[in-house]
């Protein structure tokens, strides 16, 4: 540090503080009669100065452990970021910025008259003002009640509309450059907001008013918490204790490996199908987005309809990991389908892949029929699980060679810090998943929510780092699991094309992660019976939907569509969750029950089990 004034982090909260004490103190007076107070100017003041101390404060303890910062929270690399795009936008170029000034004027004389102001004023309209942009981040009828505030946001959303048509409108740019543009040209300007400006912001402004500045002390106190453990927060984690009150569906751990621990669930029902259902998850999250609480849970949901189900944990990747590939991931399926089918003396399991474990359970299914075992598994059903990656979305923007090298750069220690994926896939939803909090959390200083599903959102687990360039490289960047061959994984040529296990696909509507699209390619490449189901909303709660929610509603269609249009054409919709469909078609599978006694009760005489769930490994760090 210097003895240069304040750093600018600092003015930015300190700014808005006296600028509301101006712009306010007419209304203040109005309202009490007497001015502001030395009382008033003193706890300003204050409020300054601690502003100024807490950050200090963490600047002291970030010279002493320089290495403490994450490295996807380095402001040079934004910095770098919005650099390299400014060059490349037309933006840069005078004459464009000509046009825009000149279009600029116009849409201020436009907005101006909207308040009896400028030429086009209009003294005699009343009600609320005809604004030519609407954006619900400015719904808020205090960004309407001032024209200075109305120009701020009319100004923000002109300039983030041309810009993004300039990226429509380049010439020379692949689609792929073009699609890599888009996005950070959207990150970018979502990060612009005014609403993420506290001088800027009106509603902001009216409670530093109101609270005489507590609100960006409390602010300051969650955004050094966030800085602190590289995270934003989106809910209070204190809330939330893993078997306690999420994660709560009894049953024991009956398995366990260096990578992932095997979770039997107890049966609530005499008799069980005789087939049992083994889940595997993402890595990428904690298992429990299945078994997030008794009303919302899949899990407790699935034993009620008379299903013996185990779930893989898997643990958070460390050190000891470093060597980790996808091989390891297909052996672990194959090693619980194993487990599961010796130890309730069955021929065979249902097999549910969510996210990438769906990816990798495809490849599983494909090395069980190249080496005549594909009766191990009954049929497969897929959660929003991609295996062609051709049109696999945003994410396709962070598989580049500059990505990949960063990525690698901070895998040093074996393995990637779950906290980067979670950046990255909250960056896919700027608006929702960063900002609105930063509003929220650090400008208005609210209180967290206790919010289930945003607990397990920051829950983040570790990656190992061999296996995760692997993934991006093989798979996202390169598309190889659709090409017969072109993979081999533990020893096996890798050809998803001889897959005729029978199976279910479950596709979101507004999925993000894993477009509709993307998952829909899946047709193209099994070669068995294969029920496509489009379910409304997205990644998460387009899969977590239980049936008395009667949320959303989802899409069949028994024709023979080749495309995803042609499904959604000739497509009967059916209101509230998927759930009871994709039983019904489980029970055709195979209908055979058996009673819910010995082993299928984990835990009971006899059965030597290693824990309770939910287990040791989701909690590993």
């Amino acid at each position: 540090m210097t003895d240069d004034g304040p750093d600018p982090f600092t003015n930015m909260f300190e700014a808005p503080a006296k600028f509301a004490r101006t712009m306010f103190a007419p209304f203040a007076e109005a309202s009490s009669g007497t001015p502001l107070s030395a009382e008033d100017m003193r706890e300003w003041t204050a409020v300054g100065a601690k502003l100024q101390g807490m950050w200090l404060e963490y600047q002291t303890e970030q010279l002493t452990n320089p290495q403490a910062l994450a490295a996807y929270m380095d402001p040079t690399r934004w910095m770098k970021l919005a650099q390299d795009w400014y060059r490349q936008m037309p933006i840069a170029n005078p004459a464009q910025q000509q046009a825009l000034m000149q279009e600029g004027m116009a849409m201020w004389q436009q907005v101006l008259g909207q308040y009896g102001l400028g030429p086009d004023g209009q003294p005699e309209a009343k009600g609320e003002p005809d604004l030519p942009r609407t954006d619900r981040r400015f719904a808020d009828p205090r960004w309407r009640a001032h024209p200075a505030y109305a120009l701020i946001h009319q100004t923000y959303l002109f300039l983030a509309e041309r810009v993004a048509d300039m990226v429509d409108k380049m010439e020379g740019l692949s689609e792929d450059k073009r699609e890599q543009l888009r996005f950070t040209t959207r990150t970018i300007t979502e990060a612009a907001s005014p609403a993420n400006f506290p001088l800027l912001n009106p509603v902001v402004m009216e409670r530093t008013l109101e609270t005489r500045g507590e609100n960006l002390v409390k602010g300051m106190e969650h955004l050094l918490a966030d800085l602190r453990r590289g995270q934003l927060s989106h809910t209070d984690a204190s809330a939330f204790k893993l078997g306690e009150n999420i994660a709560v569906t009894p049953g024991k751990v009956v398995h366990e490996t260096p990578m992932y621990q095997l979770i039997q669930y107890s049966p609530t029902t005499e008799t069980v199908l005789d087939v049992p259902l083994v889940i595997f998850p993402p890595w990428i999250n904690r298992f429990y987005i299945l078994d997030l609480n008794a009303k919302k849970s899949f899990v407790r949901w699935a034993v009620e309809q008379g299903i013996t189900v185990f779930m893989v944990s898997w643990k958070s990747a460390d050190a000891s990991m470093k060597n980790v590939i996808w091989d390891d991931y297909v052996r672990a399926q194959m090693d619980a389908i194993d487990h599961i089918r010796e130890r309730l003396d069955v021929k065979n399991v249902h097999a549910i892949g969510y996210c990438v474990s769906g990816t990798t359970l495809a490849a599983t299914l494909a090395l069980l029929h190249r080496r005549g075992e594909q009766d191990k598994v009954k049929s497969a059903t897929f959660f929003t699980a991609q295996v062609d990656f051709e049109k696999a979305g945003e994410l396709l923007n962070f598989v580049d060679d500059n990505q990949l090298g960063m990525v690698k750069a901070m895998s040093a220690d074996g393995y990637l810090d779950g906290r980067y994926m979670a950046a990255t896939f909250n960056m896919l939803r700027g608006t929702d998943l960063i900002w609105n909090y930063v509003v929220s959390n650090y400008l208005l200083g609210e209180d967290y929510p206790a919010f289930d599903l945003l607990h397990w959102n920051g829950d983040v687990t570790n990656l190992p780092a061999k296996w995760h360039q692997q993934y991006l490289t093989d798979l996202y960047r390169d598309n190889k699991l659709v090409e017969a061959d072109a993979l081999s994984v533990d020893g096996t040529p890798v050809d998803i094309g001889l897959v005729k296990t029978p199976t279910y696909v479950q596709a979101g509507k507004e999925d993000h992660i894993a477009p509709a699209e993307s998952v829909w390619r899946i047709n193209d490449h099994f070669s068995g019976p294969l029920k496509f189901v489009l379910a409304g909303s997205g990644h998460i709660a387009g899969v977590v939907n239980p049936p008395d929610a009667k949320k959303y509603q989802y899409w069949t269609n028994d024709g023979s569509p080749r495309t995803l249009a042609e499904f959604r054409e000739g497509a009967e919709e059916h209101p509230g969750s998927w759930w009871p469909d994709w039983i019904d078609w489980l029970h055709q599978q195979d209908d055979a029950t058996v009673p819910a006694k010995g082993k299928r009760k984990p835990g009971g005489k006899g059965d030597t089990v290693i824990e309770d769930a939910p287990g040791r490994y989701v909690s590993t760090r």
